[in-house]
């Protein structure tokens, strides 16, 4: 039985420490609506602020990273997310925040393309799940961070932020002292691919990729409204307390843990297309049911469906991109990794408006009629040519 490259969990932690500084900002929302007097478009602009700078920079990375590797990338991304949410801790100032909020993406976006690309190469035949323990760190992350950055906001005090930059710090440290070690296996890898397929000139299938794109950008507003709405829906829909709705947002990513590494395992096992065929029609009655519950017990117990639909297809969606774009794996990677985290969070502000205008409920009806459309568009992504000569699915 084939182990999986102990590498790809050093990847993992950096997964994680960029992640959890992520998921640290929607948890703090109410925490800044409620002291800085913000509405549901301001709080949702903060998350527009993360993903805007993200979503530009990601794939541009990831082009770069084709062209040429910038290892050092990689433990950079983790240092800049722990130092922006340090200093939401000790600023008052919106547009500081707003800042903070925006390079905090940054940070991602530099770590995203470089890390996937190298997690691809040293992952041998092992692809699925690699890339499924891969994302489990930033499912992780997400899960973990609102739980601690609530606990600084709502009980301990908003300067415990502190932790997110020092554990940010150590990651990346580990990180940088194992990378030579890293490309070594990168390197090989290289040198054993091109042994094995001595004849094979990689292509770019951008009529497919185009089609996936349609998927990721569904999956992505998903995701990230979840991730942003939970919190305040908790609030003010099911009355429930603030803590109560960070809480519910990390149980809906730590099922995202597990469903993100299963989902890598039965994609090996049963095909990439068909978990992410079946994962996006279970998203269309789970998003539906999930807004129109008024119901905390319901609610909660709906997080489940939800979570195995966001997370479930979240590997076959990196891994046929990386496929389909052959000769540029980095750039696929910034698109699929990164895009599918951050175009959502560029719809976030106008779902905030729809929210102010019409109710919250009303403006997250969007949810289930984007996951139709997503539906719709994974059985238009066709099975790569390469697969089918392979036996793959």
């Amino acid at each position: 039985m084939k182990k999986l490259n102990p590498y790809v969990y050093l990847f993992t932690m950096g997964h994680f420490s960029v992640d959890w500084s992520q998921g640290a900002i929607p948890a703090l929302l109410p925490y800044f609506i409620a002291t800085y007097n913000l509405s549901y478009q301001d709080a949702a602009t903060l998350i527009f602020a993360n993903m805007l700078l993200s979503s530009i920079s990601q794939p541009i990375f990831g082009y770069y990273s084709d062209k040429i590797s910038k290892p050092w990338f990689v433990p950079l991304g983790p240092v800049l997310c722990g130092i922006c949410i340090t200093l939401l801790g000790i600023t008052d100032n919106y547009w500081l925040i707003f800042l903070c909020s925006m390079f905090c993406g940054f940070g991602s976006s530099i770590y995203h393309p470089e890390a996937a690309r190298m997690v691809n190469k040293i992952s041998g035949p092992l692809k699925g799940q690699a890339m499924g323990s891969f994302s489990v760190g930033g499912n992780a992350g997400f899960a973990v961070g609102p739980i601690v950055a609530g606990f600084c906001a709502y009980t301990f005090h908003i300067y415990g932020l502190v932790i997110f930059g020092l554990i940010n710090f150590i990651i990346a440290a580990l990180i940088y002292h194992f990378m030579p070690k890293v490309l070594h296996q990168v390197s090989d890898a290289d040198i054993a691919e091109t042994k094995a397929h001595p004849n094979e000139e990689k292509h770019n299938d951008w009529r497919s990729f185009s089609k996936l794109t349609v998927v990721i950008f569904v999956r992505s507003i998903g995701f990230t409204l979840c991730n942003t709405f939970i919190p305040i829906y908790w609030i003010h829909v099911l009355q429930a307390s603030p803590s109560q709705g960070s809480f519910a947002l990390s149980i809906l990513f730590f099922m995202g843990v597990v469903i993100t590494f299963i989902g890598g395992i039965l994609a090996d096992r049963f095909g990439f297309i068909r978990i992410m065929r079946g994962s996006f029609l279970i998203m269309v009655p789970a998003m539906f049911f999930f807004v129109n519950s008024t119901d905390l017990w319901l609610s909660t117990l709906l997080l489940i469906p939800v979570a195995f639909s966001l997370f479930a297809p979240y590997s076959p969606i990196v891994i046929l991109g990386q496929t389909f774009l052959g000769k540029n794996v980095g750039f696929a990677s910034g698109v699929t990794l990164g895009l599918s985290t951050t175009m959502g969070g560029l719809f976030s502000p106008l779902v905030g408006w729809g929210a102010d205008t019409w109710g919250l409920t009303s403006a997250l009806q969007v949810l289930w009629v984007c996951a139709l459309i997503g539906a719709i568009f994974t059985f238009l992504v066709p099975t790569p040519e390469q697969w089918k000569q392979n036996g793959m699915k």
